[in-house]
């Protein structure tokens, strides 16, 4: 049928005038379109079809974009919609926003050349307009206009109405974690956003901006600077305030140490850091979690500072009777340190090291870890060999039980020549690794499973949930719910979060913990509900493909 569609459109197309079927001039625009129609159905997908089409679609969009049209056609779709953005109907600047933010995987570079009208449709009145052109933006920002894009980004996120900060500044953040060109400017762009916008950005900022500039040690001195600076300026963007009582108490020497090359001059007295983490801890606008930090922070300053340290064992006696749980205990403790364990207060309180960063499934087995060992703090722990002790905090891992008998020596091998020297009891070998499963997959949301049974317990199973997302847009307000039959107990673990970058930004993760006593066979029902585009999706499916490792 592709042929005669083709041959009654160009028909039409080159017809003249005819009064019959004549609207405004043009020759029966409804069947025009409806065949249009027709012709993006029949031409999905198949080439042969669409190479007969090609050369009639010079004036139209959405056909081009779904068959597998020539590049010269798609350009010129990409040009169309270009010209659509300078359009005063704000319905149709819309849809061209939306349709190029479909076409950006696609023809980047074709999009990119409309760049500075997606950018200047970022001021649109219209919060829907807005919104659409922010998430064009962030889908245009690659390593070679990073700078540039970042710039106009945070112009607009400085202006921009609150509905919008929240998506704004995480753009940013990701944009340059993913295409920084040095250090410096990365900290650099992210202590801005969290100046301007510092209690819209997500969750991860505090510890992501801590541990790059905990990576960057020829950037300690600018770095503890340029917080003081901003700390001093104003301590009601909590985010920002954490980074900087965190950076003080872990490079306050260097904040007092001369004069910063890269930075103004600054000139500061002990007394003045110590007052502002004063003030930190007494504003009424500093979270929990905020004053943990500066108590802490004073704590270490304890050991970095020449003066006396009279005016902080006197702070952090105060907090002793804080009705805050977090904050009395770290007040006790750090005020035990500074009575009985004075002695080791020095090495106690050295600069944290650089921890690296581990993938989901290490953090969970870490929390598990975490948590058996609270179990077991009541219990005495007997002076054991170093090695022993070792194997204990392993055995952690395996279960809640501190009696479990480590196994008897096995015969010498090769491959256990190191184990024998030291003398440890050999292990039996690891079962072999559960392999991964993915089970969704739309328009660039993936959703996999990964699967873990701990070894001292047979029936239990760990499935670690990891959603990622290579599309151009962020997928929001993400929820992930399961059920299993009434043989198996379920229990789910809170979600990293509710979002997913866009462009293979930082994964979702969620933990499954499912109790098989009886061994069956495990199925899995999941339903998943975000919005992503703009639109609501619900989507419910099963999972009977499950590896046979992960149940028997």
């Amino acid at each position: 049928m592709v042929p005669q569609l083709v041959h009654i459109l160009r028909t039409l197309v080159t017809t003249g005038y005819s009064k019959e079927h004549s609207i405004s001039g043009v020759s029966d625009p409804f069947l025009q379109v409806q065949i249009l129609r027709l012709l993006r159905i029949l031409g999905r997908n198949h080439e042969e079809s669409s190479e007969t089409m090609n050369d009639l679609l010079a004036q139209t969009v959405l056909t081009i974009m779904d068959i597998r049209s020539a590049a010269g056609l798609r350009v010129l779709a990409v040009n169309i919609l270009g010209r659509f953005l300078l359009n005063t109907d704000r319905n149709i600047r819309y849809v061209a926003l939306t349709s190029l933010l479909r076409l950006v995987q696609s023809d980047h570079s074709a999009v990119q050349r409309h760049r500075p009208t997606v950018v200047e449709c970022l001021w649109e009145p219209d919060g829907s307009l807005s919104r659409r052109a922010l998430e064009l933006s962030l889908a245009l920002v690659n390593s070679s206009n990073v700078q540039a894009m970042t710039q106009e980004l945070q112009g607009f996120l400085e202006s921009c109405p609150p509905d919008l900060q929240a998506d704004c500044a995480s753009g940013i953040l990701l944009a340059a974690e993913r295409f920084a060109p040095t250090k410096r400017w990365h900290i650099d762009t992210t202590l801005r956003v969290l100046t301007t916008a510092g209690t819209h950005v997500r969750d991860d900022a505090v510890a992501n901006l801590t541990q790059l500039i905990g990576g960057a040690q020829e950037l300690h001195a600018y770095s503890v600077r340029r917080l003081y600076s901003a700390l001093a300026e104003d301590i009601s963007q909590q985010p920002l305030v954490q980074v900087a009582t965190w950076c003080i108490g872990e490079y306050g020497d260097l904040l007092l140490e001369g004069s910063c090359e890269e930075t103004e001059p600054l000139q500061v007295e002990e007394e003045e850091v110590l007052a502002l983490l004063e003030r930190v801890l007494q504003s009424h606008m500093s979270l929990p979690a905020t004053r943990g930090y500066a108590l802490t922070a004073l704590v270490k300053l304890s050991t970095r500072l020449r003066g006396d340290n009279n005016r902080i064992r006197q702070v952090v006696s105060i907090y002793r009777s804080c009705l805050d749980v977090e904050l009395q205990q770290r007040a006790v403790e750090y005020n035990t340190l500074f009575r009985k364990y004075d002695h080791m207060r020095a090495a106690i309180l050295e600069k944290i090291p650089l921890v690296e960063r581990g993938g989901s499934q290490v953090d969970e087995e870490a929390k598990e870890s975490k948590e058996t060992a609270q179990l077991s703090e009541a219990a005495p722990v007997p002076t054991e060999p170093q090695a022993s002790k070792l194997l204990d905090l392993l055995d952690l891992l395996d279960g809640p039980s501190g009696d479990a008998q480590h196994p008897p020596p096995l015969d010498p091998t090769p491959g256990g020549a190191l184990i024998h020297l030291l003398n440890l009891p050999c292990a039996p070998p690891p079962p072999a690794p559960i392999p991964n499963l993915k089970v969704f997959e739309r328009e660039g949301l993936q959703l996999d499973l990964s699967f873990v049974r701990p070894p001292g317990t047979p029936t239990l199973l760990l499935i670690t949930v990891t959603a990622t997302n290579t599309s151009g847009g962020d997928v929001t307000h993400f929820i992930c719910q399961a059920a299993v039959p009434k043989s198996f107990q379920l229990q789910l673990q809170a979600p990293s979060g509710d979002t997913v970058p866009a462009q293979g930004g930082l994964p979702m993760t969620q933990l499954l913990r499912i109790l098989n006593p009886k061994k069956a066979p495990l199925r899995l029902k999941l339903r998943l509900t975000y919005n992503h585009f703009g639109q609501s999706v619900q989507e419910i499916f099963e999972v009977n493909n499950l590896p046979v490792e992960a149940w028997q």
